[in-house]
């Protein structure tokens, strides 16, 4: 009764005028007529032909013979009628069966789709739903059709809301991306849908109403949402990052700004310049460095580039450029004052072995005085041709020239100068250490003994910094051992893979706490300051190097460090 209510409803909607077939009827009528003709006709002649017979029997066999043309005619006709008939019961037949397969096509098609179609008339009242529809809200198809506003479906509470969007769809004025709007369903759940609205109109052209489709954008809007809001996070945060971020395309006609942020922007503004000359320091440059120095705005920059794939397709490149300026301003400042830590350990160094200095060049230059006495002795007494006079002098020149090369020596190591690496022996740094630690092993009693392996290649380092390294390890050991009856500080040089290690082993009273040995103001020395092994490890690192300690097995402590070869090391280091 309802699908009758149903089909009532969408036909007095589609209410047109038609075409009739005026000239069905009139095979079927026609052939009955003949029929009831000929049946006619045949009882007449055959009663006209017995109560006449005798008055006619001369002309009987031509009565007979009309009869019988008659019957044929007519029975031809009759046959025709049928065939005809037939035919058109036939076509009949076949258009019926064509329109009830595409009535049934249409039905399946619609039952299957996931769109929620809808047909409202002009006043707004619910004509057709189909089942996705009625999937959708949740309410059947009964409580659906021949309803007006309000809507079944609709949240309370928000009527006027859907009857300004029911009036926008009356009135025909909704937008070709649809209208988003909020449904209620029948369990009370509530989802977001976005509905379509195109005009139904009948094969004469006239609008009859509106065919609508609904479908549930729940959660595409969520994850749409999810999406934005997440791009929003995204470039919240790129906007807010001190480094300047762009993204530039090469084009025929020069590279092309894709992206830049907000500290690209107010460094360079929104034009490629700053991207593109960033990339030219990048292709001139003939380092490995990532460090370079814009002279228009007078800023370093540590730059960083990858290429990536852009939102359509093309290869892009994403440049992120750091303002290091500060930073390079204050590493400046720390190396600066490093250097002037580094000189005061040294002056420091030198001040700790100052009496024995004294007393190593006492002797030289009491030597001198000696010989210089004896030899104007020889003059004053006229013996200017005696051998020992030549002697005398040669020997004061020896002693003057030894005290000199400690003079030069102590004057090296205290000398302030620019930190200067370049690539030089290690047989070289070592024998210039030793020259100074000798003089205070022999204050001490003690003696130094060295092995260098032969043919090692040579470092790339600052010799000042690492005499100054070996000088204050070797000192260590020898006050570690000024308790005991142990003499002997050995200086090990060896090759160890693509680095040289260099060990100064001692017999001295061992490490008491190795985890703090490296830390600042840590000493295990009364008078130490505990900052002799911290800046050694300091000047070690900053040549790519390591320096560590560990117990002697014999009693004592082993100080190793490591220094990568001249062929391992960059040498544009700053």
């Amino acid at each position: 009764m309802h699908e009758n209510n149903q089909k009532s409803l969408i036909s007095k909607s589609l209410n047109y005028s038609t075409k009739s077939r005026r000239l069905h009827w009139l095979a079927p009528v026609f052939v009955i007529v003949l029929y009831i003709v000929v049946m006619m006709t045949f009882f007449s002649l055959q009663r006209i032909q017995t109560n006449l017979l005798p008055y006619f029997v001369n002309n009987n066999e031509g009565l007979q013979h009309l009869l019988n043309l008659i019957i044929i005619a007519l029975s031809t006709i009759i046959i025709f009628s049928l065939f005809l008939m037939w035919r058109y019961t036939r076509q009949r037949l076949k258009t019926e069966q064509a329109l009830e397969t595409e009535t049934i096509f249409r039905r399946a098609m619609e039952n299957s789709m996931s769109t929620g179609m809808r047909v409202i008339d002009m006043q707004g009242r619910i004509i057709y739903v189909n089942p996705a529809f009625c999937r959708l809200i949740g309410w059947d198809e009964s409580s659906l059709v021949g309803s007006a506003l309000p809507y079944p479906y609709w949240i309370p509470g928000r009527h006027k809301e859907h009857m300004r969007t029911m009036e926008i769809v009356l009135s025909g004025k909704t937008p070709s991306s649809g209208l988003e709007l909020e449904v209620q369903r029948r369990d009370g759940s509530r989802f977001t849908a976005r509905m379509y609205v195109s005009p139904m109109r009948n094969p004469d052209g006239h609008q009859i109403g509106w065919m609508t489709s609904m479908t549930d954008i729940t959660e595409p809007k969520r994850v749409r949402e999810a999406l934005s809001a997440a791009h929003e996070r995204f470039m919240t945060v790129l906007e807010s990052l001190d480094d300047a971020i762009s993204v530039a395309a090469d084009t025929p006609n020069g590279i092309e700004l894709l992206f830049a942020n907000r500290t690209y922007r107010r460094m360079f503004g929104s034009q490629p310049y700053g991207h593109q000359e960033l990339l030219k320091q990048r292709t001139e440059s003939h380092d490995d460095g990532n460090q370079y120095f814009i002279p228009t705005i007078n800023i370093w920059f540590e730059v960083h580039h990858r290429t990536l794939s852009w939102t359509d397709g093309r290869k892009v490149r994403l440049q992120v450029a750091r303002d290091i300026t500060e930073r390079l301003k204050h590493e400046q400042e720390s190396r600066n004052q490093q250097e002037k830590i580094q000189l005061t350990s040294r002056l420091t160094t030198m001040g700790e072995m100052a009496s024995t200095l004294a007393h190593e060049l006492n002797q030289p230059l009491t030597a001198i005085v000696n010989y210089n006495t004896a030899a104007m002795n020889l003059l004053k007494a006229g013996k200017t041709d005696n051998p020992m006079l030549i002697t005398a002098l040669e020997k004061s020149a020896t002693q003057a020239e030894r005290a000199g090369k400690i003079i030069s020596r102590i004057r090296a190591f205290v000398k302030r100068s620019d930190p200067r690496r370049q690539t030089v022996s290690i047989e070289r740094i070592v024998s210039n250490t030793l020259d100074l630690a000798e003089i205070d092993a022999r204050k001490h009693g003690k003696q130094i003994e060295s092995y260098i392996e032969p043919d090692l290649p040579d470092v790339y380092a600052d010799p000042i910094l690492i005499e100054q390294v070996l000088l204050n390890l070797i000192k260590n050991g020898l006050e570690a051992m000024i308790q005991n009856q142990e003499t002997l500080v050995k200086v090990h040089i060896a090759r160890v893979e693509k680095e040289v290690e260099v060990s100064v082993i001692d017999r001295g009273h061992g490490l008491k706490e190795p985890e703090r040995l490296f830390e600042p103001f840590f000493s295990t020395k009364n008078e130490g300051l505990g900052m002799g092994l911290n800046i050694c490890r300091t000047i070690i690192e900053s040549h790519n190097g390591q320096l560590w300690a560990v117990p002697n097995p014999e009693g004592g402590t082993i100080f190793k460090f490591r220094l990568p070869f001249s062929n391992q090391q960059t040498h544009s280091q700053h």
